[in-house]
């Protein structure tokens, strides 16, 4: 059970703020305020008592916290964005691959040239007959359109390629410059939160705690809450005993009743 943890710290910052507690109590002995370290308490005495007060010490720099918190959060959250910009231009294939202009764009000059060349070819050599048949030219004057058509089939190909690359690349260069900028945010929303904690809080409070005359394995004075931690005390009941009382009833008297034989009743009772 984690008691001294505070609500507002999380776990995962709980290990910075060990590692600046004892940052600053490694090299206590450069700092004026607290070189009464080893006289009434050594740091391990101090060490306990900044983990015990943790939740007192980080309150001091809330504010610096919470933007670093949120700077965090708000980089985090970008990750994915500029993830999802990168892979945009495979995305964008493989999407229009299974559709019907991604099949055109890549059989259509596949189709045209091989049409082309078989035309042309086999054109070509009717042509050489003696006498070439009619359709000789018609075939030649396909095999060049078909041709005409893989050349235009392969500069739309390669247009449109050209097009996706480019609004890919904007993209991505954009998303990778927004999570440099939050990159760089959380850096300095971080080192204002250790800045804070540090100044306001971890050396206040080795300070006071240094100060304090009966200085002890507690909370100095001007760190404690007052009136957070009320006195709760139980006393027994007063079970008093049955004399004790401010007006003990007397007790009830029986006296036994008084039994005569009718044989001796007294001298008016003789027998004749």
């Amino acid at each position: 059970m984690h008691m001294n943890s505070a609500p507002h710290l999380l776990t995962e910052d709980r290990p910075e703020y060990e590692r600046l507690l004892d940052d600053a109590l490694r090299h206590a002995h450069q700092r004026p305020e607290l070189a009464a370290i080893g006289e009434r308490l050594n740091a391990v005495q101090l060490r306990t008592m900044a983990l015990a007060a943790v939740a007192l010490i980080t309150a001091t720099a809330a504010t610096e916290y919470e933007h670093y918190v949120k700077a965090r959060d708000e980089a985090r959250a970008a990750v994915p964005d500029r993830d999802a910009a990168r892979g945009t231009a495979p995305d964008a294939l493989s999407g229009a691959g299974a559709g019907i202009g991604a099949v055109v764009t890549v059989l259509a000059p596949m189709l045209a040239g091989t049409a082309a060349v078989i035309f042309l070819l086999v054109g070509y050599l009717l042509k050489m007959l003696e006498p070439p048949p009619a359709f000789a030219t018609t075939m030649v004057g396909a095999g060049w359109f078909f041709a005409a058509v893989t050349a235009a089939a392969i500069f739309v190909a390669a247009v449109g390629l050209l097009l996706t690359a480019l609004r890919n690349g904007s993209t991505s260069s954009a998303a990778e410059e927004t999570g440099e900028a939050l990159t760089d945010e959380v850096a300095r929303a971080k080192d204002a939160w250790r800045q804070a904690l540090l100044e306001r809080g971890i050396l206040p409070f080795l300070r006071d705690a240094l100060a304090e005359p009966a200085a002890g394995p507690a909370v100095p004075a001007p760190f404690r809450p007052a009136g957070r931690l009320p006195k709760i005390g139980y006393s027994r009941p007063d079970f008093a005993g049955p004399g004790d009382g401010p007006a003990a009833a007397p007790r009830p008297t029986f006296t036994s009743p008084d039994f005569t034989s009718p044989d001796f009743g007294g001298p008016e009772h003789e027998l004749d």
